[in-house]
């Protein structure tokens, strides 16, 4: 039995009849927090460039995994196991690299950046705008940044008004990074929620974006 069989055997083992009574009542929804938590302990792990924090973060990552497999395999209505899912991400990642498994080719990583935006379209018709897909439960930052990558998909920039408020746009990530920390810092001494006030910001942006996008549709 390979370590990562052993694994799975393991899940089971804790879910099933007798096992552990806190993993048996267990639902999706209960364990978000938990997925959550570890992804970001991962991340942590990642930029403290430990490497046996990184083996550990990425296992508790996969433990989340196999666990809603389990979960699944044993719910009415879903019965699908951590193979369904592995055979699904295999025949994925397939068809998203013509490149590699087909006749297309990719000279450069914007090559393959424009074969995933094609698939995605093939594989998602419904998807009216280039922000349907975008998930808005993202931290403030990161959901801007994906955004404004996504917006200028479809020609649209959110207004830069670095040089009318004198404001030197910094020229490193660490130079950046004091910026907005002084920036969050600003905004707490004036009882202003940074976290809120960025994503009403997205919102309105966002709408900007939906609005154009029926303009030109129509």
């Amino acid at each position: 039995m390979s370590d990562l069989d052993e694994l799975i055997a393991t899940v089971a083992l804790l879910r099933a009849p007798g096992g552990c009574p806190w993993d048996a009542e267990q639902t999706h929804e209960s364990l978000v927090r938990y997925l959550v938590e570890e992804c970001w302990e991962l991340v942590e792990a990642i930029e403290a460039g430990d490497r046996a924090e990184l083996i550990e973060e990425l296992g508790d990552v996969l433990y989340q995994v196999l666990f809603h497999a389990d979960l699944a395999a044993h719910t009415a209505g879903e019965e699908f196991d951590i193979q369904d899912v592995a055979r699904h991400m295999t025949a994925k990642m397939v068809s998203r690299h013509p490149h590699v498994f087909g006749d297309r080719r990719a000279e450069t990583a914007a090559d393959v950046v424009a074969f995933w935006d094609d698939l995605k379209r093939d594989e998602k018709p419904h998807r009216t705008s280039v922000l349907d897909g975008v998930p808005q439960g993202m931290p403030a930052l990161a959901l801007a940044d994906k955004v404004i990558g996504k917006a200028e998909q479809a020609g649209v920039a959110p207004e830069q008004e670095a040089d009318a408020s004198g404001w030197a746009v910094p020229e490193t990530e660490a130079e950046l990074g004091a910026e907005l920390l002084a920036l969050v810092a600003s905004a707490r001494a004036r009882g202003l929620d940074a976290e809120r006030a960025l994503r009403g910001a997205i919102r309105d942006f966002q709408a900007q974006v939906r609005a154009e996008e029926a303009r030109r549709a129509g």
